[in-house]
């Protein structure tokens, strides 16, 4: 063997360990890392510029041709190998991590607070009003009628004209209304009712063959009343409306004194006496029996012993030619009236303020 041969084989045979120990160390301080910050140290560590790994690839040029070759592709699988451990560990690390902030940030909600603590949080419950709506809704439920909904944000159009109300009529002045800066002046308001749920249903019915209607609406109305005793300015309506063939008035009375009966109890009973709304001809208003003096007399029924509850009539035919629905073979009946007050007088709460106060101490009592 000549010289340059042993001198070839000599070179080969040390820079293939050499290499080896390269990789071995390098893979210690990459899986070593016990973070992303540790991971990037160790990188440039293995990988970077003054590395063994890049020192060895320095070294290369000392070497003749062949074994030059053949350390140098050994080197480059080395250097594959550690960047694809590192971007494997890296993505390790990171779900780690990410998994420790998630069990940071984590509520336990299933905490149990032991029943020896003395100022253990009591626990939530509807608001008298929420709980009286959905008591309302399963007393007409009960009664036949289906509960639908509308916006509360409607166009002048459903809120007053569909209703017999066109603009500047003196009926308007019944509802002082919060107007929105949306499209055309006056075009846009926050309903004062949840009569325009009656027109939508409506003209649902009419597109589709959809009548008769035995439905209830209930929702918030805003009108810019001045709150007192018994009236607030955002309040809670819940509307009744019935259309079908031969509907008469009685039927109007005796669904509101089955009504009140069944949600107030026997000895509290229903009265009409005439009103005039633009939307139904006739037109009344009903009382109930104060449940506050059970018909003596006293401050928030103004001494008659009775309140008002709410309107009701018959629908007016202008209504149904609003929605193009024959008003001679079609008749209706609709009744309205406010949640809030109805909390009022089951309640036997003397004013109806105290509802949005949030007073804890009141609160407390439902």
């Amino acid at each position: 063997m000549s010289d340059r041969s042993a001198a070839r084989a000599a070179v080969a045979t040390v820079s293939t360990p050499d290499a080896g120990a390269i990789r071995h160390d390098a893979l210690r301080t990459l899986e070593g890392a016990a973070s992303r910050a540790e991971l990037r140290i160790a990188v440039t560590a293995v990988l970077g510029k003054r590395s063994p790994l890049a020192l060895a690839h320095r070294q290369l040029g000392s070497l003749d041709a062949d074994a030059r070759k053949e350390a140098g592709r050994v080197l480059a699988e080395v250097r594959a190998e550690l960047e694809e451990v590192a971007e494997r560990r890296g993505s390790e690390l990171a779900a780690a991590e990410r998994a420790a902030e998630l069990e940071a940030d984590r509520l336990d909600l299933t905490e149990v607070i032991p029943a020896s603590v003395a100022d253990r949080p009591v626990r939530g419950h509807h608001h008298p009003v929420s709980a009286t709506r959905r008591s309302l809704e399963d007393v007409f439920v009960g009664m036949g009628f289906t509960v639908a909904e509308g916006p509360e944000i409607e166009t002048d159009w459903y809120n007053f004209g569909a209703l017999n109300m066109p603009p500047a009529h003196p009926a308007r002045g019944m509802w002082d209304t919060f107007y929105l800066e949306l499209g055309e002046p006056e075009s846009t308001v926050l309903r004062t009712h949840t009569s325009p749920v009656q027109i939508h249903l409506l003209e649902e019915a009419l597109a589709s063959g959809g009548l008769p209607i035995h439905a209830v609406m209930p929702g918030r109305c805003y009108r810019r009343d001045t709150p007192d005793a018994r009236h607030l300015a955002t309040f809670h309506q819940i509307e009744g409306l019935v259309v079908d063939r031969a509907v008469t008035f009685a039927d109007l009375a005796g669904t509101i004194e089955t009504f009140t009966t069944a949600y107030f109890g026997s000895d509290i009973h229903a009265r009409l006496r005439p009103a005039y709304f633009p939307f139904t001809e006739p037109s009344a208003e009903f009382e109930i029996t104060c449940t506050l003096c059970r018909g003596a007399g006293c401050r928030t029924c103004s001494q008659t012993g009775w309140i008002e509850l709410g309107g009701c009539g018959m629908v007016d035919p202008a209504v149904f030619d609003a929605v193009g629905i024959d008003n001679e073979e079609w008749q209706g009946f609709a009744f309205g009236f406010g949640i809030d007050r109805c909390v009022q007088m089951r309640h036997q709460i003397a004013d109806m303020r105290l509802l949005t106060e949030n007073d804890i101490r009141f609160a407390r009592q439902f």
